[in-house]
């Protein structure tokens, strides 16, 4: 069973290496395509909103708190709100539709 975990570790430490060496040892060259340097752009936020969406549905008593949170901040976000305003709309938010529900 131990020696289980270590293989694990082992796998993972190998695959996030090569993930991270293997593009730096095989593109020497700058990169030219627009496709694909848009593309390398967005990986990062791409990346956070998809760890980050389902934390924000499951992370109230029930979804629905979550989800109108979230709408409520993408909202105050779109019109212009910096981020203080639009975590504590989202608090409030869910503070206000957790009394409502329970």
């Amino acid at each position: 069973m131990m020696n289980n975990i270590y293989v694990y570790i082992l796998a993972m430490s190998l695959a996030t290496y090569l993930i991270r060496v293997l593009p730096l040892t095989l593109i020497r060259k700058e990169i030219n395509n627009k496709f694909i340097k848009s593309f390398l752009y967005y990986v990062p936020y791409v990346t956070l909103a998809v760890m980050t969406f389902p934390a924000i549905l499951t992370s109230t008593q029930t979804m629905w708190s979550g989800l109108i949170a979230l709408i409520g901040a993408v909202i105050l976000a779109w019109k212009g709100g910096n981020l203080f305003q639009v975590a504590v709309t989202s608090c409030v938010l869910v503070f206000v539709v957790e009394l409502i529900i329970h």
